[in-house]
């Protein structure tokens, strides 16, 4: 994308976030910098191996992500309808595995 479409995308999802806000649904969200800012870390028999870029070499890159409060898949399917970066890649819905002795999500 372009630096204005990439703006563009950006206003779309904090107004997603807003109102996602709004309705009670809303947990978090942010934009994740390119790839080639990541480092990769592995510890493998209390040893530490620290690399530059990221763990899988793909064409796919994660642009960011939304974590929000759906009842079910459905629910997930028609949030992650609305939002912009799905007009130019593709949406990835999981669960989150909630896990005794985490705090819970709100």
């Amino acid at each position: 994308m372009s630096d204005t479409e990439q703006e563009h995308c950006y206003g779309e999802s904090a107004k997603l976030a807003q109102d996602l806000h709004t309705q009670g649904q809303f947990l978090a969200t942010a934009p994740l910098h390119p790839v080639a800012t990541a480092t990769s870390v592995q510890v493998r028999d209390g040893k530490s191996l620290v690399t530059d870029g990221p763990f899988a070499e793909t064409r796919e890159q994660l642009g960011g992500f939304f974590l929000v409060n759906a009842q079910d898949l459905d629910e997930a399917i028609a949030i992650a309808t609305r939002i912009p970066g799905a007009k130019v890649g593709t949406v990835e819905i999981r669960p989150v595995i909630e896990v005794a002795g985490l705090p819970a999500q709100p």
